[in-house]
């Protein structure tokens, strides 16, 4: 996958490459779908959600720009697979879910890599997260009509 889908779209800076080696995505997957885990595409996590194509997945986190000093907020946890790959490069990651059982899903997901660098959220993600900010970069992975003035 790191070979095939992301350096030869481009995705060159070795932090993200590190990530994604380091973090198993069919572990963030349905169990019946881990045989498409590394698949060139986004696969359903349950209630409409997905998680997302792994380009995808790199290409926000390049142009993010983050460093191992970075705090990043991410908006639409999900299966948590983009938190491993965010809490891989920076200091700290973190990251809300409107969904609760996506929530849980994704927190359960996570738990299993013990991350000390991710702080969770449940509820509304376009509020931000006002009593962690600033932030060095904020990553929507949820689908939103415009951003929302907050986050900027």
């Amino acid at each position: 996958m790191v070979t095939t889908q992301l350096e030869r779209r481009g995705i060159r800076n070795k932090l993200i490459l590190e990530a994604f080696s380091q973090v198993p995505r069919h572990k963030f997957v349905p169990h019946n779908l881990q045989n498409q885990a590394y698949s060139d595409c986004a696969l359903p996590i349950g209630k409409g959600q997905t998680i997302s194509q792994p380009y995808m997945v790199a290409k926000m986190t390049s142009l993010a720009m983050l460093t191992p000093k970075s705090r990043v907020l991410e908006i639409g946890t999900g299966s948590g697979y983009q938190a491993a790959i965010l809490a891989e490069i920076s200091a700290e990651v973190y990251t809300i879910e409107r969904i609760p059982k996506i929530a849980r899903y994704g927190r359960r997901n996570l738990q299993k890599f013990n991350y000390n660098n991710i702080q969770f959220g449940v509820g509304d993600g376009t509020l931000g997260w006002a009593a962690e900010g600033p932030f060095d970069a904020i990553l929507v992975t949820a689908g939103s009509p415009e951003i929302p003035k907050v986050l900027l």
